[in-house]
């Protein structure tokens, strides 16, 4: 529709002698001044050597003059906005739409069309439980993966395992510490998990380490696997060591006088790329800084894909700026490496912060929000809004099976769709209400359905926010905003409830024409709903 208005106010503009660029069309915040409105008599109006609003005025006498199909009109506002106003049956024929493609084709956009993406997220140290603060970041990352993939994107999730540094290493000599009832090393790992899993060290185990690394990845894995999430590969930071490449590295930079030794350190030439000075990459004790795998890591992801994006918490925000100027040092091109930050997370339970320490012990894992909330409440809250404001999650709201509760609103509204198809379907087997063989869930939408018939204000808005799914998708894509979809569906949610609530969909008194129009709508939005659950990593239950 936008791209048919698009060419019919080109066509109208080419008629005065104007040509526009971009023709810009959006929904205007108030539904009464219409569907879609362009500011382009405002952007012409110069050229037109005329008034915005006379410019418009001319413009909409002669779209109206087209009979645009699906148009009802065309009028003016303000100082010179062109507003359209759609006829019901361009809202109608979205339920044709839905129906026909269903759940795994209808808002199924192909504009990532052979991009090869890359998306690195959680990444947390192998050293210990996942914590809540890393459950923003594995929900962003799961729905923006699915999103990605459902915009044609060829999507691989990466898991990076840093199990080279200082703190996988303390937290070895933690458990062995625990274990043999000695004093924890400074700065050491503690907490419950910590005796837990010291209790299971015998002295078969001949790399501390290793284990330690393993028994985290296992527990993180068993977690991420009750969340429903799951990678394509977990990368561990010492098959770059162990491989060889790291040193090559090194040494490559040093031939090309893009590293070089002062201190008894190797140092990288950053200061020119952006960075504030110039890094260390090897210290003078012959240790590795952070950096230096990292940016062996990122080119070797960089060597697989078209484009990366990696997500990280906030207290890596400082760190995005030296990685990608060391990126750009070494010859990459940046351009190709998106980094996104979450911002932290204020858990509330009565009224009062839940503080989250992994070291000391006051630990809030997220096997534990799920027990408290479940899986789904978990991601669901945690999609609320974009990644890089500050949010704030009441854990007694989403304990609570209600209409307070954000994804048990939305779930809820799934559940009453597919109960009012299976109550059709049984009625049709019984012959009765909505007439025998009619209104059954398989015959919704089929030949003959008078879509016509949903004229109803709460029928008209549950089209109109089905219609949107394909321009929220995509602007959820593009801007790596998954949390507008989490707004559309409870949007769609509101209008969906809001609909049960005021129109009968089956009964003596409901025409049996009617009956079957209203089936083909509930059996749409069902599809939508599960979509944009589907979309936030969420489930789609049929029954509560």
């Amino acid at each position: 529709m936008q791209d048919t208005l698009r060419q019919a106010i080109s066509d109208a503009l080419a008629r005065f002698g104007l040509v526009a660029g971009e023709i810009a069309l959006e929904q205007p915040a108030r539904r009464a001044h219409g569907d879609l409105s362009s500011n382009v008599a405002l952007t012409l109006a110069k050229q037109a050597q005329q008034p915005p609003r006379q410019l418009a005025e001319s413009l909409a006498q002669q779209l109206n003059s087209a009979e645009l199909s699906h148009v009802e009109s065309v009028e003016v506002a303000g100082p010179g906005f062109v507003n359209f106003r759609l006829s019901d049956s361009w809202w109608q024929s979205v339920v044709e739409d839905v129906l026909t493609l269903g759940v795994d084709n209808y808002a199924r956009l192909d504009f990532g069309q052979g991009i090869k993406v890359n998306l690195e997220f959680i990444s947390a140290n192998p050293t210990g439980p996942l914590h809540a603060g890393h459950a923003r970041g594995a929900a962003f990352g799961d729905a923006l993966a699915q999103i990605l993939k459902r915009c044609g994107y060829d999507v691989s999730t990466e898991f990076y395992v840093n199990d080279q540094g200082r703190q996988l290493k303390l937290f070895a000599e933690s458990l062995r510490a625990v274990k043999d009832g000695t004093p924890l090393p400074e700065d050491g790992y503690r907490g419950d998990y910590v005796v837990e899993w010291a209790q299971e060290l015998n002295d078969e185990v001949d790399d501390l380490r290793r284990w330690a690394r393993d028994k985290s990845l296992a527990d993180q894995q068993q977690t991420l696997s009750k969340l429903s999430i799951s990678f394509d590969r977990w990368f561990n930071e010492s098959e770059l060591v162990e491989t060889g490449r790291v040193h090559a590295l090194l040494e490559e930079l040093l031939a090309q006088d893009k590293a070089y030794e002062k201190d008894g350190a190797t140092w990288l030439r950053v200061s020119h790329y952006g960075d504030s000075q110039d890094r260390v990459l090897v210290k003078s004790n012959g240790d590795l800084t952070y950096l230096t795998p990292d940016i062996a890591y990122h080119a070797d992801k960089l060597s697989r894909a078209d484009q990366l994006i990696d997500i990280w918490g906030a207290d890596h925000h400082d760190y995005v700026t030296r990685l990608k100027s060391a990126l750009a040092a070494i010859g990459e091109d940046t351009s190709r490496v998106e980094i996104i930050t979450c911002q932290i997370v204020k858990l509330m339970r009565a009224g009062t912060e839940v503080k989250l320490s992994k070291r000391t012990g006051d630990l809030i894992s997220i096997d534990e929000l799920i027990e408290d909330i479940s899986s789904d409440a978990t991601k669901f809250a945690y999609l609320q809004q974009t990644p890089d404001s500050h949010l704030t999650i009441d854990l007694d709201v989403l304990r609570e099976s209600s209409m307070e509760n954000p994804v048990y609103y939305v779930q809820y509204a799934h559940v009453r769709a597919c109960a009012i198809l299976r109550q059709a379907a049984q009625l049709g087997a019984a012959g009765s209400g909505a007439g025998a063989g009619g209104g059954t869930e398989t015959e919704a939408g089929g030949s003959g359905t008078r879509l016509e018939l949903l004229n109803h204000e709460r029928e008209l808005e549950l089209m109109r926010l089905m219609r949107n799914l394909p321009d929220e998708l995509q602007t959820a894509c593009t801007a790596r905003t998954p949390h507008r979809i989490v707004a559309w569906l409870k949007e769609l949610a509101s209008a969906f409830h809001g609909f049960y609530h005021d129109c009968r969909v089956t009964g003596n008194d409901v025409p049996e024409e009617l009956t079957q129009a209203r089936l083909s709508l509930v059996k749409a939005a069902q599809i939508c709903l599960a979509i944009g659950l589907h979309l936030a990593g969420v489930s789609t239950p049929e029954r509560m």
